[in-house]
């Protein structure tokens, strides 16, 4: 959440296609959040359906002590893609994480490729609901929940 700090916030994401390697064509957006650049990079394009699909690969460091993927990066990738899921409708506004639910279902492993869709439920003047289901292999990883709040900039 961005929380209006007394702080500088020197982060400014940049809107960025990848032109080689695996993530050829997808886009990512470093430099905007500290904490998903260090967990990323989570990449994004618009899928066959015109809708957004999230994906990263599994990396050790995602990995927990029994060597599953952990839930913090799980919920971490979804509360990434929740907002590309719902960048049409939160467009030019401040915007933070008001709820989040997550159900744990399943895992991934170092290496497997985890992706998201998801869809707006309802876009509303100041708040917007939006759910979607992570993957590897085809099977299900988690589904989650979220509203995020359109907020206003904060003067000093």
């Amino acid at each position: 959440m961005d929380g209006g700090s007394e702080y500088e916030n020197n982060y400014t994401a940049t809107l960025t296609t990848v032109t080689e390697g695996e993530w050829a064509g997808w886009s990512c957006y470093p430099g905007g959040d500290p904490f998903e650049d260090l967990a990323g990079t989570f990449y994004f394009k618009v899928g066959d359906d015109g809708r957004p699909v999230c994906a990263f690969r599994a990396e050790r460091r995602h990995m927990n002590g029994g060597g599953f993927m952990h839930g913090g990066c799980v919920m971490t990738f979804a509360d990434f893609s929740l907002f590309v899921i719902a960048r049409d409708a939160i467009v030019g506004s401040p915007t933070v994480t008001a709820t989040f639910n997550c159900e744990l279902v399943g895992t991934a492993r170092e290496g497997e490729l985890v992706e998201c869709t998801g869809e707006v439920v309802k876009a509303g003047r100041s708040m917007v609901f939006v759910r979607g289901l992570i993957t590897c292999k085809g099977e299900p990883v988690a589904s989650f929940s979220s509203v995020l709040k359109k907020t206003s900039r904060r003067t000093t």
